[in-house]
């Protein structure tokens, strides 16, 4: 095994598998070359010579310009590369589908089915405020309602706080009532308290019109103002609602039935060779089992949309992705700030250089499928296969809005690591085999082996078939902790 990787023929660039001495030698291709930097482990160093103003080359792809001449054998970073992108920008239409060769396996996993239709792969119990200010009251029903109940026959027992439902105005008052009617009907519930205070701009009558039809023996709504003691009505709701989703079983569903998140976070050098060329090849595989997977994340597709648009399955999904991407830029503009201002310090500290870098390495989590369909915040899945998500890069926004789009679960790579967990199923995956030791109490899976000599043919056969244990019912490791969060989207000013 090497120490260190050319990802793509043409690149100008390898990156280090392990943190390389200065003066090491380099053998590739019959040629050879000393190291004129200590390679600190996923960050690269150049192949040859690349003159000041040239590309640096990366996936075959550009990921930036050199800001000086750098040497061959020389560190290739922040230092003297800078991003090649700026402002926004005209596309044109130019379809390259590729075919998916997994075959269909009739796989299935246990879930459960709901009445409308959907499936959840958890059956929970939730308080859902409707607005920040009865936070305290719903911690309050649900620790004494923990305290008389083991509640062990159900999959766990939350409350989902957040800061929204009043002083907000236009979109974000729009995104925060979507999101909450999504979560409120969201499959991997069995039963729903919805709690509200009874003064708030999000009323209760409001909320209850962007449902749809519910089941009104799983979903309840509490007005705290409208009662004497709100904790003992809230008991004895989430009583009754416990009474009719606990004798609710699994049954075997189709891996069709599964809407999966892919999601990065803590990225690194890697990410772009391991974790996140996993979940493509995984996101693939779903698909051609009937599957759907969506891609968020819009500022880290900066850089690397053109990828993304060629595959659209049609005009009118291509103009969607344009306006998904300009869209974005346009709204940091608005707020004059720079479009460009990614990657983070963890980012750079893993070996990730520019956003081109962190994009095209982010974008790997898409696979090769066709896009079917763009999304906007908090819209439902509509189209089964891969679809694209309006949502920015912050971990928690995406991971919940990956949830309010019907995901039942979240694929996160990661090279840095992170505990967080959303209030679907986080599943964390490294993308080196470190952190996976290092951090067990919080990865759920390592990838870091394809660069260690494992097939990747190997690896998604592992993956798959955890996956199919947790959408059965095996908790992951945020789970156990009880890390289990929202955050909503917002965007302009507060009241």
């Amino acid at each position: 095994m090497n120490d260190f990787i050319q990802i793509a023929n043409n690149d100008n660039v390898l990156v280090a598998i392990r943190t390389l001495k200065a003066g090491s030698t380099i053998e590739l291709d019959g040629n050879s070359f000393q190291l004129k930097d200590e390679i600190p482990v996923a960050h690269k160093f150049a192949l040859k010579k690349i003159e000041k103003g040239e590309e640096v080359v990366k996936y075959g792809a550009p990921i930036g310009v050199a800001t000086a001449t750098i040497e061959q054998g020389e560190h290739v970073h922040v230092h003297n590369t800078k991003t090649g992108l700026s402002g926004t920008s005209n596309y044109s239409f130019n379809q390259k589908l590729n075919t998916i060769s997994h075959p269909n396996k009739s796989l299935t996993f246990n879930g459960f089915k709901r009445s409308n239709g959907k499936v959840g792969i958890r059956n929970e119990l939730w308080i859902v405020p409707t607005v920040g200010c009865v936070n305290g009251q719903a911690e309050q029903i649900i620790k004494l309602f923990k305290q008389s109940h083991d509640a062990d026959d159900i999959d766990g027992i939350e409350v989902f706080k957040h800061n929204y439902g009043c002083s907000q105005l236009g979109d974000d008052h729009s995104n925060t009532q979507k999101a909450l009617a999504q979560l409120i009907t969201h499959p991997n519930a069995g039963a729903v308290l919805v709690l509200g205070l009874g003064c708030e701009n999000n009323q209760i009558s409001d909320q209850k019109k962007l449902l749809g039809e519910y089941d009104e023996k799983r979903i309840k709504f509490l007005v705290a103002q409208e009662v004497e003691d709100e904790i003992e009505v809230g008991l004895n709701l989430l009583q009754e609602l416990y009474e009719e989703m606990r004798y609710d079983q699994r049954e075997a569903c189709p891996l069709s039935a599964l809407n999966v998140g892919l999601k990065c976070g803590g990225s690194d050098g890697f990410s772009g060779i391991t974790a996140n060329p996993l979940l493509g090849t995984f996101s693939d595989f779903l698909i051609a089992q009937g599957g759907t997977t969506i891609l968020t994340e819009v500022p880290e597709m900066f850089g690397a949309e053109h990828l993304l648009m060629e595959r659209a399955a049609n005009t009118e999904v291509f103009e969607k992705t344009v306006s998904l991407i300009n869209g974005f830029k346009e709204y940091y503009l608005k707020h004059d700030l720079p479009v460009y201002e990614n990657p983070s310090p963890g980012n750079k500290n893993g070996g990730i250089t520019t956003l081109e870098d962190k994009s095209l390495g982010c974008t790997q989590k898409g696979g090769t499928a066709t896009v079917v369909d763009v999304l906007q915040y908090a819209e439902p899945i509509k189209e089964k296969g891969l679809n694209l998500l309006a949502a920015p890069g912050n971990d928690l926004v995406a991971s919940s809005a990956l949830g309010f789009s019907g995901c039942q679960l979240v694929l996160f790579t990661t090279g840095r690591g992170t505990p967080f967990g959303s209030f679907i199923p986080t599943m964390k995956i490294s993308t080196n085999t470190i952190l996976s030791v290092r951090k067990k109490h919080w990865i759920d899976f390592n990838a870091g082996g394809l660069v260690e000599d494992q097939a990747m043919d190997n690896l998604l056969e592992d993956f798959v078939d955890f996956i199919i244990e947790v959408a059965s019912g095996k908790k992951l490791k945020h789970e156990e902790t009880g890390f289990k969060e929202i955050s909503i989207f917002k965007t302009g000013i507060t009241l």
